[in-house]
């Protein structure tokens, strides 16, 4: 076992309970924020005692210097709306800036969110395109509907690729053929990178001039993220966002596959 998910490392207390907590360190208010680093560094020291020199674990709380100990951050339990997609990127871009490379989402969003829904596909299909280009990528998710309230017995709706329907399983199969070619590029930017299992396969806000679009996934990839309701096609200045020489469309908008996003991927991507 080389991988933990280390779900609630907050730790997940009320509010009340939060501030009255007291722990070997101290009261809460002097030593929760050291809660979440010291337990990932615990499991990280554990794995390297035990002979793993990479130890990754997934966490939902994390601070600058946590990639140290493998630190792959996500950003929890949120809503499955386009307004909680548009929060992600600017929460991604913050992370980037923190030194931690292995940001991700749940993607569709956790709460929430019917795969019978047309609108609620069009976001899943959006964010689903979004995770496709994050340093990880995961579908993940409390659907509609629920058998019972949320508890470690319930179960959501179904969402797997094929539970949006034809069409949209299309589009999620496609990006997932994109990811798995991305593999070894992913790969040689992992290695290339700095820290523990880091890659400078993510978000860079000194190439964003425009945030809300356009993003660089290391030096061969670049796409425009299509993130509002009914969007079809990318803005003006994408065609600004890579040098014309070095252009290899894979997709373009159309009125055929509207929910396709657009992506450039150069000679770096094999």
């Amino acid at each position: 076992m080389g991988n933990f998910w280390l779900d609630a490392c907050e730790p997940d207390l009320s509010p009340e309970a939060a501030e009255r907590a007291v722990y070997a360190a101290g009261p809460a208010a002097e030593a929760a924020n050291l809660y979440p680093l010291l337990h990932r560094r615990a499991v990280a020291d554990g794995l390297r005692a035990s002979g793993d020199d990479r130890p990754l674990s997934l966490v939902r709380s994390a601070c600058a210097g946590s990639q140290r100990y493998g630190a792959a951050l996500w950003s929890g339990d949120i809503p499955p709306t386009f307004g909680s997609l548009a929060r992600q990127i600017r929460a991604g871009l913050n992370v980037a800036m923190s030194g931690i490379p292995w940001w991700n989402t749940d993607i569709g969003g956790f709460a929430g969110g019917g795969p019978d829904d047309p609108g609620y596909r069009e976001v899943l299909i959006r964010w689903f395109q979004y995770g496709t280009f994050s340093p990880l990528m995961r579908l993940h998710g409390n659907r509609l509907p629920h058998d019972q309230d949320f508890c470690t017995e319930a179960t959501g709706g179904p969402n797997e690729v094929w539970s949006y329907g034809k069409v949209a399983y299309g589009i999620l199969r496609d990006h997932l053929l994109v990811r798995e070619r991305l593999r070894p590029y992913l790969t040689r930017l992992s290695t290339s990178a700095p820290g523990t299992r880091t890659t400078s396969f993510c978000s860079n806000p000194m190439v964003w001039w425009r945030p809300s679009t356009r993003r660089a996934r290391g030096p061969a990839v670049c796409i425009c993220r299509l993130g509002r309701a009914g969007s079809t096609r990318p803005p003006d200045t994408w065609s600004r966002a890579v040098p014309h020489s070095t252009r290899m469309p894979r997709w373009n908008a159309s009125p055929s596959s509207s929910a396709r996003s657009c992506l450039e991927l150069g000679s770096g991507v094999r």
